[in-house]
């Protein structure tokens, strides 16, 4: 992000047919970028946001759906013949500084393995690289610190609603009176997609 002070952040999150990016698919994602002053730490206007929906194709995808539905509750009907915008989310890619989600290695597996030009971009992830433990809280799921924090009573799953959540979580300050935003940034991004994996540190002073 160089020593830009406005910087615009991706905030991203799908729906899939399983655990397995070889064997499952993305049928749902969610994008919102937005802008963001890093030396104010003030979060900006909100630049666009996006949701689409997709038929899985292969056999093992299909076959694996209704299990899945199980947890996003998106009907099938619901993706029979749909398909992403595949450009306008490769625009948004190419707009963002950095990209982020709530256990990125999932998202950005599923991402990369259908957009290989996201693994360019500079991730983070907002279960990793804030310490929600040290913050008082029991554990990292979305639902339990979106509740933490009175931004809401529950979670559809769906995965522009999901975003949407991280959002207004992320303009949430910590101890030290900065945005979990601005931690999460302080720290490390993840490395490469498809490198060997490295432990996160922490860089700078506090």
């Amino acid at each position: 992000m160089g020593n830009k002070d406005i910087v615009t952040g991706m905030l991203v999150d799908v729906e899939t047919t399983g655990l397995s990016p070889k064997q499952d698919e993305m049928i749902e994602i969610g994008i919102l970028l937005f802008r963001y002053n890093q030396a104010a730490d003030e979060f900006l206007e909100i630049e666009e946001k996006h949701s689409y929906l997709r038929e899985p194709q292969s056999s093992g995808a299909l076959a694996n759906y209704p299990f899945a539905q199980r947890v996003h509750g998106i009907p099938f009907e619901a993706v029979q013949g749909q398909a992403f915008e595949d450009e306008r989310v490769q625009e948004a890619f190419a707009k963002a500084d950095f990209a982020m989600a709530h256990n990125a290695s999932f998202d950005r597996s599923f991402i990369c393995t259908m957009y290989p030009e996201a693994a360019e971009l500079r991730w983070h992830c907002t279960v990793r690289h804030i310490p929600w433990k040290e913050y008082g809280f029991s554990n990292s799921k979305l639902l339990y610190l979106v509740q933490q924090h009175g931004l809401g009573s529950s979670q559809t799953h769906r995965a522009l609603d999901d975003v949407m959540q991280l959002h207004a979580l992320l303009q949430c300050k910590n101890e030290d009176e900065e945005s979990y935003l601005k931690a999460a940034l302080s720290r490390r991004p993840m490395g490469k997609y498809g490198e060997k994996k490295t432990g996160y540190r922490r860089f700078g002073t506090r």
